[in-house]
């Protein structure tokens, strides 16, 4: 009997919004709204939509779905299940996300492919005729064809855009390293191998830091890495990820950030020693 009534409670619990059931678990915690804001450095306004459930109302879906995990961790819930249901109320105020039926069913009219659409298709059926017939006649016969009147490699050359030659010439390979933030409380420390503080602030939307270039070994730390834009001598380059993730010790020299091959953000919650202040 005891357990069929933790099962009630538990379905009663996610049937509600998870903005209700966040704002249930801060206040069984003693804890204000302001006090979750200053402890996770998420701006209050967007404490408060989340709360709302107002997902809308936020800059992006990765601010929803990353300030959600935040939330929920911070205040010990499942933030897996808090996500899945943070999607699931996402994809309701999708206007675009529509069902897909389980199957075709000729029978249904609404559901029988218009006439447009069959004629767009006999049309491409002609089109991947005709491409696999060129591709087999100049493979198996490439000699049958008249002869080019220009040569090969100066016609590739020749077809080169201006804005390719631009891209190709704009690769940075050295210069002052720039952090700009995209996102408002964005908190990032940068401190040299010595574990010396260069730089420690929650940056807004537009602030920007300069990597001293005489500072030696220089790293970043910081718990938005998406949210940091990187430029090299004024171009940019990838940044350190994409995933809403805590980085530290990751080196931010020119040199280390052109060498990256495939970006991954350091383990920050592997144990990772904390740099002196």
């Amino acid at each position: 009997m005891e357990e069929e009534d933790v099962n009630v409670e538990e379905e009663l619990m996610l049937r509600r919004r998870v903005g209700e059931r966040l704002r249930e678990a801060r206040e069984e915690k003693g804890l204000t709204i302001e006090q979750v804001a200053a402890e996770t450095r998420i701006p209050l306004r967007h404490l408060e939509t989340i709360e709302a459930g107002d997902f809308a109302a936020l800059p992006a879906r990765t601010y929803a779905i990353g300030f959600s995990r935040t939330y929920a961790r911070t205040l010990g819930l499942d933030e897996h299940e808090v996500l899945d249901q943070v999607r699931e109320e996402l994809a309701e105020g999708d206007p675009n996300a529509v069902e897909k039926p389980d199957k075709f069913e000729p029978g249904d009219p609404a559901r029988v492919p218009g006439r447009g659409l069959a004629w767009f298709a006999v049309l491409a059926a002609v089109l991947l005729i005709g491409g696999i017939y060129a591709f087999y006649s100049s493979y198996f016969a490439p000699g049958l064809g008249p002869a080019p009147l220009e040569d090969p490699q100066e016609e590739a050359i020749a077809e080169e855009t201006p804005d390719q030659v631009e891209a190709a010439a704009a690769q940075p390979t050295g210069g002052p390293v720039v952090f700009t933030s995209e996102m408002d409380g964005t908190w990032v420390k940068f401190y040299d191998a010595q574990g010396r503080r260069l730089y420690e602030a929650q940056m807004n939307t537009g602030d920007s830091f300069t990597v001293p270039e005489d500072a030696e070994g220089p790293q970043v730390w910081t718990g938005r890495p998406y949210a940091l834009a990187i430029t090299i001598g004024g171009q940019p380059v990838p940044k350190i990820t994409e995933e809403d993730t805590v980085v530290r010790d990751v080196p931010v020299t020119a040199e280390a950030l052109l060498a990256r091959d495939d970006p991954a953000p350091a383990d920050a919650e592997a144990g990772a020693a904390t740099p002196a202040n």
